[in-house]
């Protein structure tokens, strides 16, 4: 699974039409409206890396309201399970 993060300048009077319209899209996982320097953040999965092009700029650079887009492609994700799992090696769980 190839994971980006797309982060979104939109229209400030359509956030919420723009973000059903980016949630909609094939590819489109989820979408958040945020405070900050963007006003969405969209999250895009897809299973090959030529489908990044079709989403991003066949798809959400195409939506009304969509002034700017920003785009990372995901290398490898970490979170706390998996961090877990790492110092955890060897050792049994007690609870």
């Amino acid at each position: 699974m190839i994971n980006a993060i797309v982060l979104i300048d939109c229209a400030t009077d359509s956030i919420p039409e723009v973000a059903q319209a980016l949630a909609d899209l094939p590819g489109v996982s989820e979408v958040y409206s945020v405070a900050g320097g963007v006003d969405l953040i969209a999250m895009v999965r897809v299973r090959e890396f030529d489908q990044i092009a079709e989403v991003i700029a066949g798809g959400i650079s195409k939506v009304p309201g969509v002034i700017n887009t920003d785009s990372h492609i995901a290398f490898r994700a970490y979170s706390k399970h998996d961090l877990e799992e790492a110092f955890a090696i060897g050792f049994t769980d007690t609870d």
